[in-house]
């Protein structure tokens, strides 16, 4: 399902990566993150104003007509009705280093924590759709974002059964700008050169888990 997720980027990486054009430069607050959890601010890339840029957003998509910012959408099986203009307008890539997934494992009481990543930790990008919203009680503008998940491959279907959508550096262009939403590319990712690293049960507690990345360099 995709309720947390890493990302071990310098913003140098990003901008080759993504091929930034925004002369925005480096988010104040851009750094790395191995446990990005709902309600934190992630780098994000998008198309506004004609441009390619990297901006930090709230996870958690708040529709525009929303009447309490403090709600918001992490993930997203298929976009429906009231996300239907961010489908067809605003869509974005999360970069991401792994996502992490918990499963049940007869006989124990605690979930076993997996990081589903590439074995080689190539980075990748992970379909999502991004709102503007205005908080009715200050008027602050909240840009926020939700993950597209779907089917998942032979990896991820040992674990959950579904996935965050992956999207190929190949078609980035096309999800970022197709004037119709590219609906081929909500399909499990390939598993070649993906894996799922079982990892300490330390990631379940969110303030043990922010407190060192070892937890992150698995075997």
């Amino acid at each position: 399902m995709c309720d947390r997720y890493t990302h071990l980027f310098t913003w140098h990486q990003l901008a080759e990566l993504y091929k930034l054009t925004s002369s925005l430069g480096a988010p104040a607050n851009f750094q790395p993150n191995h446990y990005v959890a709902p309600g934190q601010k992630a780098p994000v890339v998008r198309i506004r104003n004609g441009e390619r840029e990297l901006v930090m957003l709230h996870w958690g998509l708040i529709p525009h007509w929303a009447k309490n910012v403090k709600i918001g959408c992490k993930t997203k099986y298929v976009p429906g009705p009231a996300y239907r203009t961010a489908w067809r307008t605003r869509r974005c890539l999360i970069p991401a280093s792994g996502y992490y997934e918990w499963s049940q494992v007869p006989g124990r009481r605690q979930k076993q924590s997996y990081l589903i990543a590439f074995r080689d930790r190539r980075p990748f990008s992970l379909a999502g759709l991004w709102e503007s919203s205005t908080d009715p009680m200050n008027d602050e503008v909240l840009d926020s974002y939700t993950i597209l998940t779907g089917p998942p491959n032979e990896v991820a279907a040992e674990i959950k059964n579904r996935m965050p959508v992956i999207i190929d550096p190949a078609d980035h262009i096309r999800w970022l700008t197709a004037t119709e939403p590219p609906t081929d590319l909500l399909r499990p990712h390939s598993a070649a050169g993906m894996t799922a690293y079982e990892i300490s049960t330390e990631v379940n507690v969110a303030s043990r888990a922010k407190a060192s990345l070892s937890l992150w360099r698995v075997p």
